[in-house]
């Protein structure tokens, strides 16, 4: 079996059955319940240190994967769960329904691959393409770089996670898709020869987000505040040395049942992500809310213009502003 199928069929195993995660002891009478939009891997480790940081300082948690964002916005909705890592700019939008955001988690630093049949964005007008979910960043990409070459795709299909949507690329099944750096970088080092990466857009916006519902957060301001100081200071550390993510894992020994090929990533991925601009150092916060609306509005998946839109629809700023004066700066 090779590396790809290795990587597709242990991730797809997690995604099914991933282990709760637990603190223990509780700054609350009860534990506080983390909605991932995605598996639990390589790219949401920087997660799980955050949250293993601030349950030494007494906040108690579990953590559940989703196999799609729309499910982990949906489990925070309907309170099964308090806070979730993913972008719910529409679902505010759409539904009124009170969630806010309080800390930019990564940015959309993704590559559109594709056969080299395709030799630009000119050739996959009409044609099919493949996206991690329907109304996710990785759309909104296809959505804006659409509009912009003034071509529109075929077939949309919808594969969760870049490591199945790489699987399929190398089985044939698929022949156009947007993923993130490490798999982009998989996939060429497997099959340079079959795909190429075409230019995709140069200013990216939040990809995932932590969030919750704003009567949720108000009620737990102590904790709240705590999960964010540590999302910021675990942010700022891999910012300034990205190998510490990899340090930090061992010597938690955190993620210690993945596939050794798995670990041995962990410090290209985060060197590379955040040469790529992947990471914020800040958190986010309203200069980010701004960045996003210009983009998802030009993608069509938020209602503008985006000068239209206020920050304080979408983002409770006061636990990142006040981690930030902590913290200092």
């Amino acid at each position: 079996m090779g590396a790809a199928s290795t990587r597709r069929d242990f991730l797809l195993a997690t995604a099914a059955s991933l282990p709760l995660v637990a603190g223990r002891r509780a700054a609350a009478a009860s534990k506080v319940r983390v909605a991932l939009g995605d598996v639990l891997s390589t790219e949401t480790l920087c997660v799980l240190i955050a949250m293993e940081r601030a349950r030494e300082r007494g906040v108690a948690y579990e953590m559940t994967s989703f196999s799609k964002e729309d499910l982990a916005i949906q489990a925070v909705i309907g309170g099964q769960a308090d806070l979730g890592v993913g972008t719910p700019y529409a679902v505010i939008q759409r539904t009124k329904v009170p969630l806010k955001i309080l800390f930019q988690v990564n940015r959309l630093v993704f590559f559109p691959v594709v056969d080299k049949a395709y030799k630009s964005w000119k050739d996959l007008d009409g044609q099919p393409f493949a996206f991690h979910a329907r109304g996710s960043g990785t759309e909104a990409i296809g959505n804006i770089i659409a509009r912009r070459e003034g071509i529109s795709f075929g077939q949309r299909s919808y594969v969760p996670g870049s490591e199945n949507r790489v699987v399929a690329m190398l089985n044939g099944q698929i022949r156009a898709t947007i993923v993130d750096l490490a798999n982009k970088n998989l996939l060429l080092e497997k099959a340079g020869d079959r795909f190429h990466v075409l230019p995709g857009v140069d200013r990216p916006a939040s990809d995932e987000t932590l969030f919750g519902r704003q009567d949720w957060i108000r009620a737990n301001r102590e904790t709240v505040a705590i999960i964010v100081e540590e999302f910021l200071a675990t942010w700022r550390q891999m910012v300034a040395q990205p190998e510490w993510i990899a340090a930090e894992r061992a010597r938690r020994g955190l993620l210690a049942d993945r596939p050794a090929e798995l670990l041995a990533e962990v410090p290209k991925f985060y060197r590379e992500g955040v040469a790529a601009g992947m990471f914020a150092a800040d958190g986010g916060g309203a200069e980010a809310a701004r960045a996003d609306f210009e983009f998802y509005s030009e993608a069509g998946q938020l209602q503008g213009p985006a000068s239209s839109l206020a920050v304080e629809d979408y983002w409770e700023l006061g636990p990142l502003q006040e981690a930030r004066k902590k913290l200092g700066a």
